[in-house]
């Protein structure tokens, strides 16, 4: 059978590049939304991190109707470190739209995603957008697009893919690059002329690839995905397999089913081969399994995920603050929610250690394990976790470690601080060109070079630079990176800062926290310029005499403390030092509280070496 009446597109791109306003546009102008209804911004960004943070975290579906025919549509993250919900929302859809910003051209997760796209021989529609730029270079970016096409190696077909010009914010789409068009109806038109129908096999054995997992306090587990054959009905009786994991095999019944409609799921009765529904009744479903009849169980193959990258030890809050802030706090919580959040992220993984009270949790970078962090404390799990680490892999005898694709747009004054910095975290430097007033240049360094340099790097380059790295291979180690070059203030006594004892301490480095802030021994205060740890007592009140100082009168000011993100304070901590996240608050610690203890675990450690 073809489906004549359907498409169903994914919307790639680097971050930034415009695929949510696109799809905003695309909604608005497909009449999805009553014209007096008020709509956001940004609507597919429904998550308040998302929003907060103004990118793309987890992939989502949405539809349009356009000269009768139902387009589905995933936009996906365009960040790196999601380039797992990318990976799997491609199994979903037949046809790709390729977003490129006018300026900035392909980018490093350009280049990873098209990749992928190409592997399951998806056609491809390019849309270069912001084309209204004043900085726009349109002929440039097509060259660079069909020169990373032929490095893919894209088949002919691929090739000859169309190319659209598009302002996603303006809602105007044209097929000739010198005129801005008035609406986005030749992109639809393109949609259906390039994308062919979909054939597919409705008479068929049920055959439904799950490719994404929602929750639901009422109906509990959602499973998504599309009918690869046949048809799928309200209260089937249905038996669930997995093609990587034979030992998944037990039968259930459809509960729910649902299409997706513009931002809505509608419940229906039946829906056949080609579709993207939702259905709820199978609670222990997870991303990859395949729904089949009771008659022939047929599992499909899913994509095999990148693997992670970097890890980090979460571990029970054992500090002297611990369980006042929040409101789920040992281990059992702990270790549920993390593995209740693999069953809706497959690039996450968890692994017990030789600890009750620690999990190695492994993800694709620092930004993945950091939203996870900040989704958990907000709501109300209290914890603590160690500096990140990356993950070797021993080939062929040979010790490999993650090395990343750096590429970094910098004005040209700011190149030299780059170069600097580069070599020292073993960067090496693979290409350089002129876009005007700037430069590009492109590193290949290993991952755990860049953890804390994008601090330094916006700080080097006076806030103009842009850096955006995606993982590119596992190489031979490098060598030893010296990765803190500063050391820590550490309060010296438990108690309250005050403002006699900060301005004391001010002058040893910049502080972190105000007056008033409850502290306890062992917590990190502030940082040092320089290397190696300083005991400051920030609770030090200034001793009353019965004699008049001549500096009684003069008010103490306290320069304005330093505060940190979730980001920065994961970038700033050591291999001695801990992350305490509660609901409330971001607190450094080191690893062994009492001062003496840490003296003499010190001492050791140089004795060893």
């Amino acid at each position: 059978m073809v489906r004549e009446d359907l498409r169903n597109i994914a919307i790639i791109a680097h971050v930034d590049h415009g695929k949510t306003t696109l799809v905003d546009q695309m909604l608005r102008q497909s009449g999805t939304f009553r014209e007096n209804q008020v709509v956001e911004e940004r609507v597919m960004d429904s998550g308040d991190l998302e929003r907060e943070r103004g990118i793309t975290i987890l992939a989502k579906n949405t539809s349009i109707h356009y000269s009768g025919v139902k387009i589905n549509i995933v936009d996906t993250p365009g960040h790196a470190d999601f380039s797992g919900e990318v990976e799997r929302s491609l199994k979903m859809v037949s046809g790709v739209l390729l977003l490129v910003d006018a300026a900035e051209g392909p980018m490093p997760q350009t280049r990873f995603v098209t990749q992928k796209a190409l592997e399951l021989g998806h056609r491809l529609i390019i849309v270069i957008n912001k084309i209204d730029r004043p900085d726009a270079r349109v002929s440039e970016v097509i060259d660079e697009v069909l020169e990373l096409l032929m490095d893919l190696n894209a088949t002919d077909e691929q090739l000859e893919s169309p190319f659209v010009f598009c302002s996603g914010r303006d809602g105007t789409s044209s097929l000739d690059e010198s005129e801005p068009g008035s609406d986005l109806k030749p992109l639809f038109d393109m949609i259906l002329e390039h994308f062919p129908p979909l054939e597919m096999d409705e008479t068929g054995p049920l055959q439904l690839l799950v490719s994404s997992i929602d929750y639901n306090d009422y109906v509990g587990r959602i499973g998504i995905g599309r009918i690869e054959r046949g048809v799928v009905k309200q209260g089937q009786e249905v038996v669930v397999c997995n093609a990587n994991h034979k030992d998944v095999n037990f039968k259930g019944k459809i509960v729910n089913l649902y299409e997706i409609e513009g931002l809505e799921r509608v419940p229906c009765e039946t829906a056949q081969a080609g579709d993207i529904v939702c259905f709820s009744g199978l609670e222990k479903i997870n991303i990859g399994d395949t729904v089949c009849c009771t008659d022939r169980v047929e599992p499909v193959a899913f994509v095999k995920i990148t693997e992670p990258t970097v890890e980090m030890i979460f571990s029970v809050n054992d500090s002297p603050f611990a369980g006042k802030e929040g409101k789920w706090v040992t281990t059992r919580h702990l270790r549920d929610r993390l593995y209740r959040e693999l069953l809706r992220d497959v690039s996450l993984r968890v692994e017990d250690t030789d600890s009750a009270d620690a999990f190695r949790v492994s993800g694709r970078g620092e930004m993945h394990l950091s939203i996870l962090i900040e989704t958990m404390r907000r709501e109300g799990y209290e914890f603590q976790v160690s500096s990140p680490k990356v993950l070797f892999k021993m080939l062929d005898g040979v010790k490999c470690e993650p090395i990343e694709r750096l590429i970094i747009d910098v004005p040209e004054s700011g190149t030299g601080a780059v170069f600097e910095k580069m070599g020292t975290r073993k960067g090496e430097l693979v290409h350089m060109s002129a876009m005007g007033s700037r430069m590009r240049l492109e590193f290949l360094v290993p991952e755990r070079g860049l953890f804390g340099y994008k601090s330094e790097f916006l700080t080097d380059t006076k806030g103009e630079g842009v850096m955006n790295a995606v993982f590119y291979e596992y190489q031979p180690y490098k060598g030893e990176i010296q990765r803190k070059l500063t050391g820590s203030l550490v309060a010296f006594e438990a108690g309250e800062a005050v403002t006699y004892g900060l301005f004391n301490a001010q002058g040893r480095g910049t502080l972190f926290i105000t007056p008033g802030t409850p502290v306890y021994e062992g917590m990190v205060i502030g940082v040092s310029p320089k290397e190696g740890d300083i005991n400051v007592n920030v609770c030090k009140q200034k001793h009353l005499t019965n004699t008049r100082s001549s500096s009684a009168d003069e008010a103490l000011r306290l320069i304005p403390p330093k505060k940190l993100s979730l980001e920065e304070a994961l970038e700033f901590i050591g291999d001695d030092e801990l992350l305490e996240v509660t609901p409330q608050n971001i607190r450094i610690r080191k690893r062994i509280l009492d001062g003496e203890l840490r003296a003499k675990a010190r001492a050791k450690a140089k004795i060893a070496e």
